[in-house]
């Protein structure tokens, strides 16, 4: 049950649309405090105000522009709401808490495109959202223009993790029969919101908020009804107000465009120079600041190119290869042949085997085995190899005993190797107990001989 796109999602891309052309239009309304207001450069954060709080209403159904709808055919539009908090760590990303309330509804009242209905013993349901809880990382597109000092529109996308807790009601195929899909039980699963929206400013630390989130949930409960292989989801289209927290004389740290600061901080400098000094002073001093403004631009700490202002990625090795932004490109993984097993690693492992011996009823190893043993450690650390251990005893004692003690055996021969530096993940430790013997029972040198443990390199 595909869809193209969703009612919601058309509805929220129109009104930005309008609501951003709108305000462009209008960008010389916009307060002149905010237009000039003074931040130091190179300053970091300090001077912004990076915390904001917004609320937001819209538009919630069973169904998303990726994935289509669940196991009903046809969704209905029911309303949500909901709140977040926000950190802006940059000028383009921040980390965002998200809450969301409301309801989930749809039936079986529409056509497949066999111009069959959907055969599911429920003619519809109804999902009580009692809350979900998400945290996201938030990437925003705005502050790309040096000549721009004011975004008004900054386009963003988003995806994070939360959870989500709610409870399904369906209405069998009779249309009056209600069934509570879990009663009395709040479902808890977790979902990843995936969004995309725009800010648009309209006052100083205002923005209107417009977006679509498609949510996936982990779990196909979400409709009380299990239809087929994929998991539930559902979308959100909302407008909201988001208002930023702190001293009002500052501006917010998303909407400032710090390129297109620079270049009207240093002509305020120069403008200011120009009249307090003689033609001579201004023409010294204008090449000086210059200079040393340049000078601060063009500083590179790890010698990759991108001056240190723009890198967004400092500290990178020496000759790295960078990207603009000044981060390392791609590498192509070097796949790195495993060596080879030869006689001469075999001849070495065959002397650890033949030997290893172990005390009468014990996983205790002797010590004359220990050079041998040291070999094959030797061998696990600078080639890499896997090794598969196999325990075996004498007949003496019950099957079962025999069994624990030769499955002990090994892995007091993997914990000897590991001790050595070898890498436990590549040692592999059975045991087969008296019923694999090399040598007779009957004498005493025969079950010393049984009393071993077999390798098998690779």
């Amino acid at each position: 049950m595909k869809k193209k796109f969703t009612k919601q999602f058309y509805c929220v891309v129109i009104l930005a649309a309008f609501t951003a052309s709108a305000l462009l239009a209008q960008d010389s309304s916009y307060p002149v405090s905010a237009k000039k207001e003074s931040i130091k450069l190179f300053s970091g954060t300090k001077n912004f105000r990076t915390f904001s709080i917004g609320i937001n209403g819209g538009i919630l159904a069973p169904v998303a522009a990726i994935g289509g709808s669940n196991d009903f055919t046809n969704w209905k539009p029911t309303f949500g709401y909901g709140f977040y908090l926000k950190n802006q760590f940059t000028h383009n990303i921040a980390l965002q808490a998200d809450f969301l309330r409301g309801t989930l509804e749809a039936d079986n009242s529409k056509e497949l495109g066999n111009g069959t209905d959907l055969q599911s013993p429920f003619s519809s349901f109804k999902t009580e959202l009692h809350w979900a809880a998400s945290l996201s990382g938030v990437v925003t597109f705005g502050n790309v223009n040096w000549f721009n000092e004011r975004n008004a529109v900054i386009p963003y996308v988003s995806v994070g993790g939360g959870i989500a807790s709610y409870n399904p009601t369906l209405i069998l195929a009779d249309k009056a029969t209600e069934v509570d899909y879990k009663p009395g039980e709040s479902i808890k699963e977790f979902f990843v919101p995936v969004g995309a929206g725009l800010k648009v400013n309209i006052a100083t630390g205002v923005n209107v908020d417009l977006g679509y989130r498609m949510n996936f949930i982990d779990g196909d409960n979400l409709d009380g009804y299990n239809g087929g292989t994929q998991k539930d989801k559902f979308s959100y289209g909302f407008a909201g107000l988001e208002f930023a927290v702190g001293n009002k004389n500052r501006p917010q740290l998303m909407m400032v465009n710090p390129a297109a600061q620079l270049r009207r901080d240093l002509q305020d400098e120069n403008n200011a120079l120009s009249a307090s000094l003689t033609a001579n002073e201004q023409k010294l001093v204008l090449v000086g600041n210059l200079q040393n403004e340049l000078a601060e631009l063009k500083k590179d700490a790890d010698g990759d190119g991108v001056s240190d202002y723009f890198d967004k990625c400092p500290g990178t090795a020496a000759k790295e290869k960078v990207d603009g932004s000044g981060c390392p490109l791609p590498k192509s993984e070097v796949i790195k042949e495993e060596p080879k097993v030869t006689e001469e690693d075999r001849r070495i492992v065959k002397e650890a085997f033949q030997n290893l011996e172990f005390d009468f009823g014990k996983t205790t190893i002797r010590a004359e085995s220990y050079s041998a043993l040291d070999k094959v450690a030797d061998l696990l650390v600078n080639k890499n190899f896997s090794l598969k251990l196999a325990g075996h005893t004498d007949n003496v004692g019950s099957e079962s005993a025999n069994t624990k003690l030769s499955k002990d055996r090994a892995e007091a021969l993997k914990a000897y190797l590991v001790s050595k530096g070898a890498n436990p993940s590549r040692i592999e430790a059975t045991g087969y107990g008296e019923t694999q013997p090399i040598a007779s029972n009957k004498t005493a040198e025969g079950r010393q001989k049984n009393r071993r443990v077999e390798f098998t390199l690779y």
